[in-house]
């Protein structure tokens, strides 16, 4: 299994970055957690992730609109973004994909599932 990289979470929960961040970090990932669309913005600039794990609900710019953002942008638009969404309610599915998330990962994170879906969207499988 090929465990290097870097992953971004973003999420303004911190019992949530914490947890994913952590499950990543014992898996051999470099983790960059941020609390906002605007620290992500900023962090993006030395911290090259190949994964972003975006919360939607984020305070000012949610995580959509950031996802849109960052997929128009040369320098950053081939980085994985996977939605980590509370609510995948019916037409949420569609919303997510077409802002430019390459999936999502429900909320709470299911610890026993969560490196299989890390790595999944990896390719590392």
């Amino acid at each position: 299994m090929k465990s290097e990289g870097k992953v971004m979470i973003v999420d303004d929960n911190a019992a949530n970055l914490k947890l994913g961040g952590d499950l990543l970090e014992i898996e051999g990932f470099e983790v960059c957690r941020c609390i906002d669309a605007e620290s992500a913005i900023k962090s993006l600039d030395l911290f090259r992730p190949v994964l972003i794990l975006m919360d939607l609900a984020l305070p000012g710019m949610d995580g959509l609109q950031l996802t849109r953002k960052l997929k128009a942008e040369e320098n950053t638009r081939k980085i994985k973004i996977v939605a980590l969404t509370a609510s995948a309610m019916k037409g949420d599915k569609e919303k997510i994909l077409s802002a430019g998330c390459d999936g999502y990962i429900t909320k709470p994170i299911d610890t026993r599932k969560f490196k299989k879906q890390i790595l999944q969207y990896l390719q590392y499988l």
